[in-house]
């Protein structure tokens, strides 16, 4: 039989991770295939598997879910429901820095490679006259690892996916303030698939049937979507990315 790789955004809160894993292995007796579940640990890794050409499902961020569906052969089928992605900007609880205002020409904002979360908190940061070239940027591999810089005093601030962000320990986000937390609603992440891949309409079936059963609903409260998938048309997606290019201009 032949495998499938899925892939699954470096973005996901690290106890998310055992909830992708039975994800994956209900899919493979539900839709009988065979899937090899790819959790790179970076965006630069995600980038690697991707650019092999061999991988068949993506659950990606809306930035780059843009670019699979216009330029590398990815449809978007499926999206959680009732899971916007929101992001946080953050700064050290015990800094000078107590709201947004407080952010000046010069400070470093830490985040992880994550593009949407960026593009967010720059729209954000436009109400007190920030622009990104005002500001040093501070890349991490992780969101757990901008969190440290800010608690430590290296970055003034970070920039964090709101789920992430609220999965942290109480002794993380204790020495963290909420500086400020989006409400879109209408970015998410998506589940796409290669135009050219073999299974569709049964790995869909399963995906969508998931909420069903005990054991579906089990593995999706562990990935913090208890609502379960939506289908997703061609227009939803070209209305999501839409609305990414108005956040980019």
């Amino acid at each position: 039989m032949t495998t499938h790789n899925m892939l699954i955004a470096p973005d996901f809160s690290p106890e998310r991770f055992a909830g992708w894993h039975m994800f994956n292995t209900l899919i493979q007796k539900r839709a009988n295939l065979n899937m090899h579940l790819n959790t790179p640990a970076s965006h630069a890794e995600q980038e690697t598997l991707i650019e092999a050409g061999d991988i068949q499902i993506i659950y990606a961020n809306p930035f780059d879910a843009a670019a699979l569906i216009r330029e590398q052969g990815y449809r978007a089928v499926a999206r959680p429901i009732g899971k916007s992605d929101e992001m946080v900007i953050a700064a050290g609880a015990n800094s000078d820095i107590n709201v947004l205002e407080d952010i000046k020409a010069g400070a470093t904002i830490a985040m992880a490679n994550n593009r949407d979360v960026k593009l967010i908190g720059l729209r954000l940061l436009e109400a007190v006259d920030i622009e990104e070239s005002d500001l040093s940027w501070d890349v991490t591999e992780t969101y757990q690892a901008a969190a440290r810089k800010v608690i430590k005093g290296d970055a003034q601030a970070a920039f964090f996916l709101a789920e992430v962000f609220h999965g942290f320990s109480r002794l993380t986000k204790d020495q963290l303030s909420v500086l400020i937390e989006s409400d879109l609603a209408d970015i998410s992440h998506v589940l796409l698939i290669k135009d050219d891949f073999p299974d569709a309409q049964i790995f869909i079936e399963s995906i969508l049937d998931l909420h069903s059963d005990d054991d579906g609903k089990e593995a999706l409260t562990e990935l913090g979507m208890p609502e379960g998938f939506e289908a997703m048309s061609e227009e939803d997606a070209e209305f999501m990315i839409d609305l990414m290019q108005t956040l980019l201009d």
